[in-house]
Protein backbone atom coordinates (compact mmCIF):
# COMPACT_ATOMS: atom_id res chain seq x y z
CA UNK A 1 0.00 0.00 0.00
CA UNK A 2 1.38 3.40 -1.00
CA UNK A 3 1.95 5.98 1.73
CA UNK A 4 -0.80 8.52 2.16
CA UNK A 5 -0.18 11.65 0.07
CA UNK A 6 -0.53 14.71 2.27
CA UNK A 7 -2.19 17.81 0.86
CA UNK A 8 0.27 20.61 1.48
CA UNK A 9 0.96 24.15 0.36
CA UNK A 10 4.43 25.61 -0.11
CA UNK A 11 5.11 28.62 2.12
CA UNK A 12 8.07 30.94 2.52
CA UNK A 13 9.90 29.92 5.69
CA UNK A 14 9.68 33.53 6.85
CA UNK A 15 5.90 33.00 7.22
CA UNK A 16 6.55 30.78 10.25
CA UNK A 17 6.58 33.88 12.43
CA UNK A 18 3.10 34.83 11.23
CA UNK A 19 1.72 31.42 12.19
CA UNK A 20 3.56 31.57 15.51
CA UNK A 21 1.92 34.96 16.21
CA UNK A 22 -1.51 33.40 15.60
CA UNK A 23 -0.58 30.56 17.94
CA UNK A 24 0.60 33.04 20.57
CA UNK A 25 -2.62 35.07 20.35
CA UNK A 26 -4.73 31.92 20.66
CA UNK A 27 -2.56 30.68 23.55
CA UNK A 28 -3.02 33.91 25.52
CA UNK A 29 -6.76 34.03 24.85
CA UNK A 30 -7.09 30.32 25.72
CA UNK A 31 -5.48 30.84 29.13
CA UNK A 32 -7.65 33.89 29.83
CA UNK A 33 -10.84 32.06 28.79
CA UNK A 34 -9.98 29.10 31.01
CA UNK A 35 -9.20 31.38 33.96
CA UNK A 36 -12.58 33.10 33.47
CA UNK A 37 -14.43 29.78 33.41
CA UNK A 38 -15.26 30.00 29.70
CA UNK A 39 -14.44 26.36 29.06
CA UNK A 40 -16.03 26.07 25.60
CA UNK A 41 -14.03 29.06 24.39
CA UNK A 42 -10.87 27.72 26.03
CA UNK A 43 -11.34 24.43 24.18
CA UNK A 44 -11.89 26.12 20.84
CA UNK A 45 -8.85 28.33 21.36
CA UNK A 46 -6.76 25.30 22.38
CA UNK A 47 -7.63 23.66 19.07
CA UNK A 48 -6.76 26.85 17.14
CA UNK A 49 -3.52 27.24 19.11
CA UNK A 50 -2.54 23.68 18.22
CA UNK A 51 -3.23 24.11 14.50
CA UNK A 52 -1.42 27.45 14.26
CA UNK A 53 1.51 26.04 16.22
CA UNK A 54 1.70 23.06 13.87
CA UNK A 55 1.61 25.37 10.85
CA UNK A 56 4.42 27.44 12.37
CA UNK A 57 6.77 24.52 12.93
CA UNK A 58 6.02 22.86 9.59
CA UNK A 59 6.62 26.10 7.69
CA UNK A 60 9.76 26.81 9.72
CA UNK A 61 11.25 23.34 9.28
CA UNK A 62 9.90 22.22 5.90
CA UNK A 63 8.52 25.26 4.10
CA UNK A 64 5.05 23.68 3.88
CA UNK A 65 1.79 23.48 5.80
CA UNK A 66 -1.15 21.12 5.62
CA UNK A 67 -4.21 22.17 3.60
CA UNK A 68 -6.04 18.88 4.10
CA UNK A 69 -9.67 18.82 5.20
CA UNK A 70 -8.62 16.09 7.65
CA UNK A 71 -7.01 17.83 10.62
CA UNK A 72 -5.20 14.62 11.61
CA UNK A 73 -3.05 14.95 8.47
CA UNK A 74 -1.22 17.87 10.07
CA UNK A 75 -0.10 15.45 12.79
CA UNK A 76 1.68 13.35 10.16
CA UNK A 77 3.37 16.47 8.86
CA UNK A 78 4.49 17.47 12.38
CA UNK A 79 5.86 13.98 13.05
CA UNK A 80 7.95 14.25 9.87
CA UNK A 81 9.95 17.29 11.01
CA UNK A 82 13.50 16.48 12.06
CA UNK A 83 13.28 17.75 15.61
CA UNK A 84 13.70 15.79 18.82
CA UNK A 85 10.38 14.51 20.15
CA UNK A 86 8.48 15.38 16.94
CA UNK A 87 6.52 12.10 16.98
CA UNK A 88 5.66 12.50 20.67
CA UNK A 89 4.52 16.10 20.12
CA UNK A 90 2.46 15.03 17.09
CA UNK A 91 0.63 12.65 19.43
CA UNK A 92 -0.17 15.57 21.75
CA UNK A 93 -1.63 17.40 18.76
CA UNK A 94 -3.70 14.31 17.92
CA UNK A 95 -5.20 14.40 21.41
CA UNK A 96 -6.12 18.06 20.95
CA UNK A 97 -7.66 17.48 17.53
CA UNK A 98 -9.61 14.46 18.79
CA UNK A 99 -11.57 16.82 21.07
CA UNK A 100 -12.64 19.17 18.25
CA UNK A 101 -16.00 17.52 17.62
CA UNK A 102 -16.91 17.54 21.32
CA UNK A 103 -15.77 21.12 21.77
CA UNK A 104 -17.33 22.69 18.71
CA UNK A 105 -20.22 20.56 17.51
CA UNK A 106 -21.80 18.54 20.29
CA UNK A 107 -24.76 19.90 22.19
CA UNK A 108 -23.31 19.69 25.64
CA UNK A 109 -20.81 22.12 27.07
CA UNK A 110 -17.38 20.77 27.86
CA UNK A 111 -16.55 20.12 31.47
CA UNK A 112 -13.86 21.99 33.33
CA UNK A 113 -11.77 18.81 33.50
CA UNK A 114 -11.99 18.36 29.71
CA UNK A 115 -11.02 21.97 29.11
CA UNK A 116 -8.15 21.63 31.59
CA UNK A 117 -6.83 18.59 29.72
CA UNK A 118 -6.96 20.18 26.26
CA UNK A 119 -5.60 23.54 27.48
CA UNK A 120 -2.61 21.85 29.13
CA UNK A 121 -1.95 19.80 25.99
CA UNK A 122 -2.13 22.87 23.74
CA UNK A 123 0.14 24.82 26.08
CA UNK A 124 2.76 22.02 26.04
CA UNK A 125 2.60 21.77 22.26
CA UNK A 126 2.82 25.55 21.79
CA UNK A 127 5.80 25.84 24.18
CA UNK A 128 7.67 23.11 22.28
CA UNK A 129 7.08 24.96 19.00
CA UNK A 130 8.09 28.31 20.50
CA UNK A 131 11.36 26.87 21.84
CA UNK A 132 12.35 25.68 18.38
CA UNK A 133 11.36 28.76 16.43
CA UNK A 134 12.67 31.52 18.70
Amino acid sequence: MAPKKLKIRQEEKTAAGDYLKKAEDNHKAMLAAFKDGNFNAAGTLAFQCGISSADAICVYEKGVRSISQDYFDVCDLVSSVTLPDAKEKANILKRIISKKNLIQYERRNIFQSEADEVVKAAARFYQWIKEHIQ
